[in-house]
């Protein structure tokens, strides 16, 4: 059985001393109490009291006896000699001449210890192994190490190295067999002939089913949307979504359907059966999930960017284009309403002051005073003008736009039938009006004659009422069904995104009220997980901390604020600090910049990456995707050169060499083989640790601080995972990766999302899914992160929130006790933290916080779940009173202590300057991202915070 996970360094180091152990070791292992120097006591001569107390420490130590007790480090037996009152401690070369001596000692010690050999408990080990495997799917290495702490955690001896790596990769190999077995048994015949035709080209056809079902639309357009929708009926069809696989843990599963998502049809097929069609089984199962997901997406941006945003934004140029005609006519109409108003006002004597009635006495002779300025004709233009041009009295400013979308109708003709029978949708009370009106669009399509009594009325709100019942080009008693199905589908869109209306069977679209933690999983969840984020079940005593600790602050800010130079009270009651002033640069730190950029050599980025692969080993971290060991030579050299390819933006063609690692083949093979989003994580964690490691990191900070940021990248490739916006992108849309980094310098993790968002939607997302290091305890954020919600969710995730905050002055600050007098601070601690109300929600507080905790929901959901149209509900509306107090806290310190701007300001430009590095090596393609695929943006942006750790 092959062990080839274990390198040479690895099985030498195994149940062996590194080195020295430490003062602490020594104290926990070596030390004799009363028992042992009894047992010592019955050795005869010194020699034999000291080996016999080395062989009992190190069977403690190590779980082992070791072949020669005298291999061990000079301060192990120092101080066992010192304690033994030993005063010549070489005596101890003397130990084991006689033969049996150091072996009937070992066997004493293990009797009187009550030490267990391996061999007794082999096969309970196998078992245990056998089960982590198959729930966890970690790799030999990590099962390895598992095993090895399950075993010191049981007064057993280790085995040697070879016999526990075989055993390791024994069981998991059987786990994984029983993977496919079990996966592979619960299909019938007709879903195994169904799967297996997958890898099948189908006569005419340039790829396999699998790989055009894997590929998701990315053009968003009425006709691509009913694809996608196809694609979604294409899967259910399969027929094998019905499977019931919750007998499977969910991350073997997504083990399985990541190798199916990734691996080549030709490499799927070349597998067993059992494993070929488990991994079929999982990769359909995750695409029947992953398809709605896509054309929910795509739905999306149609929506937004194709029809609401293009009808707005053409409504605008039809406003402008037709500015001057109303301009004109407006002019027109007020000069005839000037002679109309000073002709039959009353008139005053201005010498007595007397009224006089109105100079003109008809008609006729106030038109001919109106014509006299103003001809009839060109007055009966104008009104004609004003009418046709502007909106009507009891019309709204969205009437224009809307439509013009109306007359888009086109564009949504191709899919709308279909939407409803293809998604099965669910909705909250609040959607459900609304989704049962998304079904009524299909049967009044071609209808000449639609009545009032077949649509939902109620749902006519604002302009789409006249647009709906009072169409001009429709007779009285008819409704304009066009106008009613984007009434409907304008709502529908907005339900969708607020989550008021969910897919039943989507991860991305779904509900995450559905997902949060519920009655039974809480209950036995709840003192746990309450434990860990270090939250009471009660929230009174809590909450009354919180209290005395933000009036204690106020307090203390408010006596200090006089003599504070670098903050105010402004005469209008808001709250200014003082610009931070830049710390000079002394003398010496410009000269010891210039001498190290002197002494930095000139080398290729490929050596550097090389190089850090000698230091830190991460390239151990890119393993096959298939699971197996890499039978490949200078397959570092391939995985640099495409870290530099992906990294630098350029392409393989670059890298392209006549070194048998670096042909096209080879590269390509590599690429998509050992090349993923789990391998970069994995590869950046090996590095993180390293970085810790390094004396200067650590005098940079101790890892807790961490910064989280985004940076936006132009996609000109058509996909549907990009999204607008003027001011990042120009004319085409972009990405965002919000990634992460700490005081150390070494990026934690990131995510990519589709266009600009709010930070604050994701920063806890990138919290919980970091790479490696240390869970950071301060997270500095710019404005855009912020929201009262999401101090309240990081503060109860036991996170320390320090956002900068660029509109300081107009925040207000908020108190608990309205009596309380805080001086100068009395104006701006306007608002009113309600803690009955945090206290009659505490225990729905808990129970979001540690669902998003758990991972059984994602936090942008929760948030878009808290929150309608820029408004909290209820709910979020406590969760942010909640957070007011740390954000109170926040600005207060910000206002009484500099340094702790300084500290924020300075993790801040750290981020920054990460920032400034990825743009400069990602220069290929004029830095532009033209990845069409989420997973390939991942990917890519994955080598980038890679290399850039």
């Amino acid at each position: 059985m092959p062990v080839e996970f274990l390198s040479d360094e690895q099985a030498a180091g195994f149940a062996s001393f590194q080195g020295a152990p430490t003062r602490t070791e020594l104290e926990k292992y070596f030390f004799l109490d009363d028992a042992d120097r009894e047992a010592i006591e019955s050795k005869r001569r010194d020699h034999n009291r000291l080996g016999f107390a080395v062989q009992l420490g190190v069977a403690r130590f190590l779980r082992r006896f070791l072949p020669d007790p005298r291999q061990v480090p000079v301060e192990v037996v120092d101080y066992l000699a010192q304690q033994l009152g030993i005063t010549d401690a070489s005596c101890i070369k003397l130990y084991g001449q006689r033969d049996g001596t150091a072996r009937s000692h070992a066997g004493e010690i293990e009797e009187a210890g009550g030490w267990v050999d391996f061999a007794a408990v082999e096969a309970e080990l196998a078992q245990w192994i056998a089960a982590r495997a198959f729930t966890t799917g970690e790799g030999p290495k990590a099962l390895f190490d598992a095993a090895v702490v399950e075993l010191r955690a049981r007064p057993v001896l280790m085995p040697g190295v070879y016999r526990l790596a075989r055993l390791v990769a024994r069981e998991r190999e059987k786990a994984t067999m029983r993977l496919w077995d079990t996966l592979h048994g619960l299909l019938n015949g007709e879903q195994r002939r169904v799967l297996a035709e997958l890898l099948d080209v189908p006569a005419g056809a340039r790829i396999s089913t699998l790989e055009r079902l894997r590929r998701p639309v990315v053009k968003a357009s009425g006709p691509q949307m009913d694809k996608a929708l196809e694609r979604v009926d294409e899967i259910a069809a399969l027929g094998v979504a019905q499977v019931d696989v919750s007998v499977i843990p969910p991350r073997r599963m997504a083990e399985l359907w990541r190798y199916g998502m990734d691996g080549k049809a030709t490499l799927i097929d070349r597998h067993g059966e059992e494993r070929k069609l488990a991994t079929l089984l999982a990769t359909v199962v995750h695409l029947t999930t992953r398809s709605v997901d896509d054309a929910l997406d795509l739905l999306d941006l149609l929506i937004a960017t194709k029809l609401l945003a293009r009808a707005e934004r053409e409504s605008s140029k039809e406003k402008l284009r037709t500015l001057p005609r109303v301009e004109r006519a407006s002019a027109t109409l007020a000069e005839a309403v000037r002679v109309l108003i000073e002709a039959t006002d009353d008139q005053i004597d201005t010498d007595t002051g007397e009224v006089l009635a109105p100079g003109l006495a008809s008609v006729d002779e106030v038109w001919a005073r109106i014509e006299a300025v103003v001809p009839r004709r060109e007055l009966t233009s104008a009104l004609a003008a004003i009418i046709e041009l502007t909106p009507p009295a009891d019309s709204d400013a969205d009437e224009a736009w809307r439509a013009m979308l109306v007359s888009r109708f086109a564009a949504v003709r191709p899919f709308l039938p279909r939407l409803c029978e293809v998604v099965q949708f669910g909705a909250t009370a609040e959607g459900r009006p609304v989704l049962a009106a998304l079904r009524t669009p299909p049967g009044l399509m071609g209808r000449k004659r639609v009545t009032p009594d077949e649509i939902d009325v109620s749902l006519l709100v604002s302009s789409w009422r006249r647009l709906v019942l009072r169409a001009p080009h429709l007779e009285a008693g008819l409704v304009d069904w066009k106008a009613y199905a984007f009434c409907v589908l304008e709502q529908f869109h907005r339900l969708l995104r607020r989550r008021e209306i969910f897919a039943i069977n989507s991860s991305k679209w779904g509900d995450p009220g559905a997902k949060l933690l519920q009655d039974a999983a809480w209950e036995v969840l709840r003192p746990t997980v309450l434990a860990s984020l270090c939250l009471p079940e009660q929230a009174g005593a809590h909450l009354a901390q919180r209290a005395e600790a933000l009036d204690a602050a106020y307090q203390e800010v408010a006596g200090r604020l006089p003599a504070n130079t670098s903050a105010s009270m402004g005469t209008d009651g808001r709250l200014h600090l003082a610009a931070l002033e830049a710390v000079p640069e002394p003398a010496s730190l410009v000269a010891l910049r210039a001498a190290v950029e002197a002494m930095m050599p000139r080398v290729d980025l490929p050596e550097v990456v090389l190089e850090m692969f000698s230091w830190t080993g991460a390239d151990a971290a890119f393993t096959s995707i298939t699971g197996e060991a890499a039978r490949l030579a200078d397959l570092r050299v391939s995985i640099a050169a495409l870290l530099v390819a992906h990294g630098c933006n350029v392409g393989m063609t670059p890298i392209i060499g006549g070194a048998k690692a670096l042909t096209r083949d080879r590269l390509s093979h590599v690429d998509q083989t050992y090349l993923r989003l789990a391998t970069y994580k994995a590869a950046n964690a090996t590095l993180i640790d390293a970085q810790a490691a390094i004396a200067l990191a650590q005098s940079w900070g101790g890892g807790l601080v961490a910064s989280v940021d985004g940076m936006r990248f132009v996609v000109p490739s058509t996909t549907i995972y990009a999204r607008p916006n003027p001011k990042y992108f120009g004319r085409v849309r972009g990405a965002t990766w919000l990634n992460m980094l700490n005081d150390q310098a070494s990026g934690l993790g990131g995510m990519v999302v589709a266009g600009t968002p709010r930070d604050s939607l994701y920063v806890l997302d990138v919290l919980y899914d970091r790479d490696g290091g240390k869970r950071p305890e301060m997270i500095v954020t710019d404005t855009a992160s912020y929201s009262d919600i999401v101090y309240g969710l990081l503060t109860l995730a036991g996170f320390s929130y320090a956002p900068q905050l660029a509109d300081l002055p107009d925040q207000k600050l908020w108190r608990i006790d309205p009596r309380a007098d805080y001086g100068p601070l009395q104006q701006i601690a306007r608002g009113r933290i309600a803690l009955d109300k945090i206290e009659r929600h505490w225990d729905d507080i808990c129970r979001i916080i540690a669902s998003i905790h758990t991972g059984a929901v994602r936090a942008h959901d929760v948030i878009r779940m808290l929150s309608r149209d820029g408004r909290p509900t209820p709910l979020g509306d406590v969760i942010a009173h909640y957070g007011r107090i740390p954000k109170s806290l926040h600005i207060l310190r910000m206002a009484d202590e500099p340094t702790y701007r300084r500290e924020i300001k300075a993790q801040s430009n750290l981020q920054e300057g990460r920032h400034a590095l990825a743009r400069r090596i990602f220069h290929g393609k004029r830095g532009h991202l033209c990845q069409r695929y989420s997973e390939g943006m991942e990917d890519q942006l994955g080598v980038l915070g890679c290399e850039r750790s």
